[in-house]
């Protein structure tokens, strides 16, 4: 017998997409409560004892794109051994799915500082996906004279949604600068290596073309925690400080695990 599930809504999945052997996205219908770019909600399935299985995951999509918020795209990780992500990776179009209906997370744009005019989106692996569904809001594309994104994974096969990232391009006609890294793999024209290093030694800078400085420049980190941890120290040592509601900075993060 299942047990209950409290704030939880029945959804259905409505596309499926694999990037790699144990990378996909699902793209699901429910009516859950209200939700902004950089948010998170989670998902849940029974196990075969009927005990729910949940877990966290970002938005892809913005609340604000063609289908509806009620229209949500996930990119998931299949974890070896994990408990939901490979009940979620044998989905199929049709099958229900459970979806957190009360939205959170702090890693939106109205946490950014006003003075802030260059974003710089530096991610590893799935957390891309919320800093895709910012990038679909027309709020970022008016308000920040250059958007950096960054992206770390260890295989180039990992570098997904390109076609998206081509089109953001294109509408952002010159603001938005899209910097792939792959650190197992060496490829002509794709930065190897971590993220904290190349922002430390200036790499990144000299990639985009750009130096932040405390006055415009805002970061949000989003990826595993070792990658959050390391960029963060990186930022204190060049002199930036961690982002407070209390007390305004040029930085902020979300781990991804």
């Amino acid at each position: 017998m299942m047990t209950k599930l409290n704030g939880f809504a029945k959804g259905e999945v409505i596309n499926y997409k694999q990037w790699t052997d144990n990378e996909f996205s699902i793209t699901v219908t429910a009516e859950i409560g209200p939700y902004v770019a950089g948010q998170f909600t989670k998902l849940a399935l029974p196990d075969q004892n009927g005990n729910w299985l949940r877990r966290a995951y970002s938005f892809v999509n913005s609340p604000n794109h063609s289908l509806g918020a009620h229209c949500m795209e996930f990119l998931i990780i299949d974890v070896p051994n994990g408990g939901l992500s490979p009940k979620l990776g044998q989905l199929h179009v049709g099958d229900k799915i459970y979806v957190g209906d009360k939205p959170s997370g702090f890693m939106t744009l109205d946490e950014i500082p006003e003075t802030a005019t260059n974003l710089w989106l530096l991610s590893t692996g799935t957390a891309i996906g919320p800093f895709l569904s910012m990038l679909a809001e027309s709020e970022t594309q008016n308000r920040f004279e250059r958007v950096i994104l960054v992206h770390a994974v260890r295989t180039r096969q990992e570098l997904v949604y390109q076609e998206l990232i081509e089109k953001f391009q294109q509408e952002y006609a010159g603001k938005l600068t899209y910097l792939p890294i792959v650190s197992r793999e060496k490829h002509q024209h794709i930065m190897s290596g971590r993220i904290p290093e190349l922002l430390k030694d200036g790499s990144l800078m000299q990639a985009v073309e750009l130096t932040p400085d405390k006055q415009n420049s805002f970061f949000y980190l989003c990826g595993n925690p070792e990658m959050v941890h390391d960029t963060r120290d990186v930022l204190l040592e060049l002199g930036f400080q961690k982002h407070l509601r209390r007390a305004s900075g040029h930085f902020s993060f979300e781990n991804y695990w």
